[in-house]
């Protein structure tokens, strides 16, 4: 698609004419979220298989720069459909549990502010749960309530997720997530941690429910997300679900039922079918940060991965993934502060309650005889930090 016929594409939307103000453009891609969306103010209809690719040529910020242009949407990365959902995001996604309680602990101001810094830079995707205990941070950025950083709302694509399983408690929680982020939809509801078409069969009222709020306008896709290799292939199979949210790193940890390769090919098969999907934990949960660029390389060059949610706490962590979405090599100094590797503490006041090893899904705690205390295996952990949401005393902690 050349620049004259972007022009024409864009005009009547009330979207910007980028063509008109000297920006290089293949596709739409770097508008708002969804220009048929926009229009007709409701849910996007699928996106032709012809958008699935889209990308935009916007110059690039300097090398490292994410500051500045306060309140301007700046779009320096390449953005795909996700699906069919009439979404358009950057191949970034912006992950919000590790600045959240359950790990870094931002403050609402520090974590806001992050978030605004990536989406200065052309970040318009947002990856949130009940469970992370984020959605303040999310609200603050969007909506800068003093009125200097207000956002329009359609500027970014946002991604929640809930374990509830009745129609009843689904819709609870999704109402809760409107109030709590200050929203009057959600782009993509998913229900968190499936692992096959079991425990799908087990959420058909939750489903139902989506489905509903879908027609309503209140969420605009619905999605899944999971660690198991099974779930991607039975939700490829289901047409109510619009989008995956899969586990997908070079070295397969975390994944399980299966190896890197296994989920990959169910990944494939179910981009192939129309699911949007954006990947999580390209890193391993912090495993693979003595890598980074090799890590999330690999991921980002896999086709059938519309976008990579990414966790993000600092500035540097930022500035580094950029650099790797964006094709740049990140300098030496920086890739060195970066390289931290995260670990799960589990302090001394541990009454070995038991509460966390159920929880865990990987199998990776369990209570030493020898201590009477939870004990972690490493190669099994992928520092999620659900455990710590788990603990009545407190005592786990991913740093």
């Amino acid at each position: 698609m050349g620049a004259e016929s972007c022009s024409d594409s864009a005009r009547g939307t009330g979207l910007p004419v980028l063509a008109r103000q000297g920006v290089g453009i293949r596709s739409l891609a770097c508008v708002p979220n969804s220009v048929e969306a926009l229009r007709l103010g409701g849910r996007p209809r699928s996106a032709t298989a012809a958008t699935r690719r889209e990308v935009a040529v916007i110059p690039k910020l300097a090398p490292g720069d994410v500051k500045g242009m306060a309140g301007t949407a700046v779009c320096s990365l390449e953005r795909r459909a996700l699906g069919k959902t009439g979404l358009v995001v950057s191949r970034i996604c912006f992950g919000t549990l590790t600045m959240g309680p359950l790990q870094a602990k931002l403050s609402i101001k520090e974590g806001a502010s992050l978030i605004r810094t990536a989406m200065d830079a052309g970040v318009n995707f947002i990856d949130t749960a009940e469970l992370y205990g984020t959605y303040e941070y999310i609200r603050e950025a969007i909506s800068g309530r003093g009125g200097m950083h207000s956002r329009d709302r359609d500027s970014v694509v946002i991604a929640s997720k809930s374990y509830d399983y009745t129609y009843e408690g689904m819709r609870q929680t999704v109402e809760r997530a409107l109030q709590s982020m200050g929203i009057d939809y959600i782009d993509i509801f998913l229900l968190h941690e499936q692992e096959s078409a079991l425990t799908l069969k087990g959420h058909q009222e939750a489903l139902r429910y989506l489905a509903r709020a879908r027609e309503a306008g209140k969420v605009r896709a619905i999605g899944v997300s999971t660690h198991h290799v099974a779930c991607v292939r039975a939700a490829a199979a289901m047409p109510e679900i619009d989008v995956i949210h899969p586990l997908l790193n070079r070295s397969g940890i975390g994944i399980a039922d299966g190896t890197a390769s296994d989920m990959l090919e169910a990944v494939r098969e179910a981009h192939d079918a129309g699911k949007g999907v954006y990947s999580m934990k390209a890193l391993g949960g912090g495993a693979l940060l003595d890598d980074v660029e090799g890590s999330l390389g690999w991921v980002l060059a896999q086709p059938c991965v519309d976008s990579i949610a990414v966790g993000i706490k600092t500035l540097d962590e930022l500035r580094m993934d950029l650099a790797v979405f964006e094709g740049r090599r990140p300098d030496d100094a920086l890739r060195e502060r970066t390289r931290q590797n995260k670990a799960l503490i589990i302090e001394p006041w541990c009454t070995g309650c038991g509460t966390c090893v159920a929880r865990c899904t990987h199998g990776a705690l369990r209570i030493a005889p020898e201590t009477g205390r939870a004990a972690v295996d490493t190669a099994r952990c992928v520092l999620c930090g659900y455990c710590q949401a788990a603990c009545p005393e407190f005592c786990m902690k991913v740093v």
